[in-house]
Order: structure tokens, then C-alpha cells, then sequence
């Protein structure tokens, strides 16, 4: 193998490294605000959240019932598009 093939290797190997880093960044992030949602708004913070009404609902019910099911699809539309941002970003793209 050449200098020249064991560089562009290294680099290839760097860039996937870089993207695969930056998936598990938004993965993480995500995965955080839909723990949020779920757990602490469907079971730790049910009390203070039950004081307000949504729909004629209290709003812990609510998130424990719905709403960390509406999160949850909301999340997935924004990591398809954050994750069309980050294969334009990295070049991986699909035409």
C-alpha cells in the first residue's frame, strides 16, 4: 500500500469516526428530551404538572397517557432532518 492510499484510508477512517461521533451526539440529545417527556414529566413531576389542565385532562395524566407518545413522534421527524443535515455535512448523502 502507498503513503498516498494509507492517508486517504486514515482519513476515511477519521471522517466516519467523526460522523458516526456526531450521530450518537444528536442520538443522545434526543434520547435525553424524550426521557424528559416520558419519565419526568409522565412520573416525577406529575404532581406540580397535574395542576394545570390540557384538554380538560391534568397535564401529568396527559404526558403520562399521550404526550410522551406525541414527543416521541415529534423526535423522530427532527432526527430525520437533523440526520439529512449531518449526511449533507459528512458528504453521505443518498441522491
Amino acid at each position: 500500500m502507498s503513503e498516498e492510499e494509507s492517508t486517504e484510508n486514515t482519513q476515511n477512517v477519521e471522517s466516519n469516526n467523526a460522523y458516526w461521533q456526531a450521530n450518537l451526539r444528536l442520538m443522545a440529545k434526543l434520547l435525553v428530551v424524550w426521557f424528559i417527556a416520558s419519565f419526568g414529566c409522565g412520573i416525577l413531576f406529575v404532581e406540580q404538572l397535574n395542576e394545570i389542565t390540557f384538554g380538560g385532562f391534568k397535564l401529568g395524566f396527559w404526558f403520562a397517557q399521550q404526550g410522551s407518545i406525541y414527543v416521541f413522534v415529534a423526535l423522530i421527524f427532527v432526527y430525520v432532518k437533523k440526520m439529512g443535515d449531518l449526511d449533507r455535512e459528512f458528504g453521505v448523502e443518498e441522491e
